[in-house]
């Protein structure tokens, strides 16, 4: 570990797409990782859905952050899914009162 960052308080956090990289970012140190993309997105045609989602995220103690294609329409099914939280972009933007009643009903 470099000097410069260990008298400092960062989180540790990373970003997994398949077993392998979790298991990299857990020899790594991070402390919350982001799987990405649940749901299906104008990035790329792959996504993993919720089962696949889930199914990665058993493979870990970390806390699992859901990113990627989430909308008003698939919202609802991150309640299905094994993750501590989800993050958005294009969401959050035009939806901060959908955020804020997400985390109400938890």
């Amino acid at each position: 570990m470099n000097n410069i960052n260990q008298n400092k308080k960062f989180l540790r956090i990373g970003s997994a797409h398949s077993i392998k990289e979790i298991k990299i970012k857990e020899k790594q140190g991070v402390k919350l990782l982001f799987i990405s993309p649940i749901f299906k997105n104008n990035k790329g045609k792959k996504f993993l859905g919720c089962i696949k989602f889930n199914n990665l995220a058993n493979h870990t103690a970390l806390k699992i952050i859901a990113l990627g294609g989430i909308n008003k329409k698939n919202m609802s099914k991150l309640k299905i899914t094994n993750a501590y939280g989800f993050a958005s972009i294009s969401l959050f933007e035009t939806n901060y009162k959908l955020q804020k009643n997400f985390y109400e009903q938890q």
